[in-house]
């Protein structure tokens, strides 16, 4: 698909990714899909977020790890204003997905996993919106072969795989978007 067939099928779409607190995780899905689709609104947040932290030591060696360099970002809390500008909410884990079906219930049938739209989201020249509508996802049953596993709390080389794995799925998604 061209740039402008892409465009036309995103319409320019705003697509937000949600981790628990947005500090490695929806930080890496957002740059790089940035980087990849820059036709797309991407924006960041999370669900369980101390406001205004900056990115660790550990999550900037994953961004080198892949490649790009490390943005200028501060966490930020998702809140009902941000959801709802949102075409698509791609999570990171089935717990995202169902932290927005509780605290945001407007929200669920735009909300799915990166690992679920990747497998089920399908490439095509309809706008993004419909494409999502299809696939019901405020009533798809959640499953852990979803997660992207948060590597809070581990070395490095955790930060390092989670970013090779993020940046993997974005090539994959951005390609059907």
């Amino acid at each position: 698909m061209s740039q402008v067939d892409a465009t036309s099928a995103t319409g320019g779409a705003q697509v937000l990714f949600v981790c628990t607190g947005n500090a490695t995780r929806s930080v890496i899905g957002g740059e790089v899909l940035q980087r990849l689709r820059p036709d797309l609104v991407v924006t960041t947040a999370g669900t369980l977020v101390v406001e205004g932290l900056p990115m660790s030591f550990r999550t900037r060696a994953g961004f080198a790890a892949i490649g790009f360099p490390a943005p200028d970002h501060r966490s930020r809390q998702a809140t009902a204003q941000v959801i709802a500008t949102c075409d698509l909410i791609v999570a990171m884990a089935p717990e995202h997905v169902r932290w927005v079906r509780r605290e945001h219930p407007f929200a669920a049938a735009k909300t799915a996993t990166l690992k679920r739209l990747c497998r089920d989201l399908a490439a095509s020249d309809r706008p993004l919106a419909e494409r999502v509508r299809a696939l019901e996802l405020g009533t798809v049953e959640l499953d852990n072969w979803e997660e992207v596993l948060d590597p809070g709390g581990g070395e490095v080389e955790r930060f390092i795989e989670c970013a090779i794995e993020i940046d993997s799925l974005i090539e994959r998604f951005a390609s059907i978007l």
